[in-house]
């Protein structure tokens, strides 16, 4: 079976609602211009935008107490691929794929990268586990991996990421996400200086390791699976661990991994002025660290985010050089259709950032006008940009309507007929 929805099928649908479409564009143009907005220029600015699509994102997800799989689940990273290239086909913003070792390791690395060619899909940073003990595995990362008491286990998870680099490198990857589990789970467990001190020594032969041009990202978690304390478990301890690296360290910001009602929109701009920011793994949170799907509950605090990535943005901030990537979990949808609204829905708040009056709002700031300042951010949240969102995936060559497209297509009914599941459940991620 082909692995590419039929191309027919998405032209037929988007021909279908093209009259629609051109009606609701020209009539939000038509709004945009009385504020002075080329609705043209937005719409090349969305087509330029791309979101990294997670290899372990292909699949579904699950909790400490069950994972429930769904039909067609891709079984190695060819096949999540497959379902990859199928999201980029309809939603044309999510031209990259973060693989995740030991998960997506293969024999042969420049095949799995032709394989991806020939999808039209290139590979976006690299992940590394020594949060779980792989079978086969020497030593065991139960209390910890590059922060662990033992000199011989810290330098087997350095090995581990040591590897990833060299896979990352035949793949065309350029960058290194570097997250670790490591803490404790009762006071007194861990010397928390030393502990880090282990963790900034480890971490130190992984960077000193880099190509010049690769960059490394750490990743902090506020708890989990570390519930008293976590080694790198906030903005600050990473930056500082960073800072401490080196210029090419940087800090990644997971939505999910911050403490209750912290404001991520003021970390991010922290994190720019000290030129910082790696990037971002998009999804949203009730509780914790949910992996729900982007913009599902708090699409104001999203574009919230993007209010600051485009303000560095248009003023040329140096250093400025975000990447951008999902990373969900999904236990309940289909796992592209999530994907694909996720990616959409990232687009969205980029999108309506950039509908944000920077000049006004610049001067309502100095002349400390907070409620014109928060109007003005408040008229560009509440514009739906659909219509531009929709014509930047039609002029890509992908679907104006994705999931009905996609649902229309088969894909997952066909998909499950090649891929027979074992049908047994079990707890825990993918």
């Amino acid at each position: 079976m082909t692995t590419q929805i039929d191309a027919g099928l998405v032209d037929e649908a988007n021909q279908q609602g093209a009259a629609h479409l051109q009606a609701d564009y020209d009539h939000l143009g038509a709004v945009l211009a009385r504020r002075g907005i080329d609705i043209e220029a937005i719409t090349e600015k969305a087509r330029d935008f791309a979101v990294a699509v997670p290899s372990w994102g292909t699949g579904s997800g699950g909790t400490r107490f069950a994972r429930f799989p769904g039909p067609g689940e891709p079984r190695n990273v060819f096949e999540k691929l497959e379902d990859c290239a199928v999201i980029q086909q309809l939603v044309r913003c999510t031209p990259t794929v973060s693989p995740h070792f030991p998960w997506d390791w293969v024999d042969d690395f420049s095949e799995l990268r032709q394989h991806a060619d020939a999808l039209g899909l290139g590979f976006d940073a690299v992940n590394s586990n020594t949060f779980q003990d792989q079978p086969g595995q020497p030593l065991s990362y139960k209390y910890g991996s590059l922060s662990h008491t033992d000199p011989a286990v810290r330098a087997q998870a350095v090995a581990h990421n040591l590897e990833c680099i060299e896979w990352g490198q035949v793949l065309g990857s350029s960058a290194l996400t570097v997250w670790v589990g490591d803490g404790s789970n009762f006071p007194g467990q861990s010397h928390f200086q030393y502990q880090l001190e282990r963790y900034l020594e480890s971490a130190r032969a992984i960077y000193d390791a880099l190509p010049a041009d690769w960059d490394m990202f750490l990743e902090h978690k506020m708890f989990e699976p570390a519930f008293y304390s976590t080694v790198i478990q906030d903005w600050g301890s990473s930056v500082l661990c960073a800072m401490e690296l080196g210029d090419r360290a940087r800090c990644l910001v997971d939505l999910g991994h911050h403490a209750p009602n912290v404001n991520i929109e003021m970390i991010v701009s922290r994190l720019i002025q000290f030129h910082k920011l790696a990037g971002f793994h998009f999804n949203d949170s009730k509780y914790g660290d949910d992996d729900l799907d982007s913009g599902s509950l708090h699409p104001y605090q999203q574009f919230l985010i993007f209010n600051e990535l485009v303000d560095a943005e248009q003023r040329g901030q140096a250093g400025f050089n975000p990447a951008y990537m999902l990373d969900q979990s999904h236990n309940v949808t289909d796992p592209i259709e999530s994907l694909m609204n996720s990616a959409e829905e990232v687009q969205r708040s980029y999108v309506k950032a950039l509908l944000v009056d920077r000049e006004a709002l610049y001067a309502h700031q100095e002349a400390n006008d907070a409620m014109l300042a928060t109007n003005t951010l408040k008229a560009a949240f509440n514009l739906d940009v659909s219509p531009i969102l929709a014509q930047a995936r039609v002029l890509e060559g992908g679907a104006a309507q994705p999931i009905a497209v996609y649902r229309a297509s088969g894909y997952r009914c066909a998909v499950d007929k090649q891929r027979p599941s074992s049908g047994q459940s079990g707890s825990g991620i993918v």
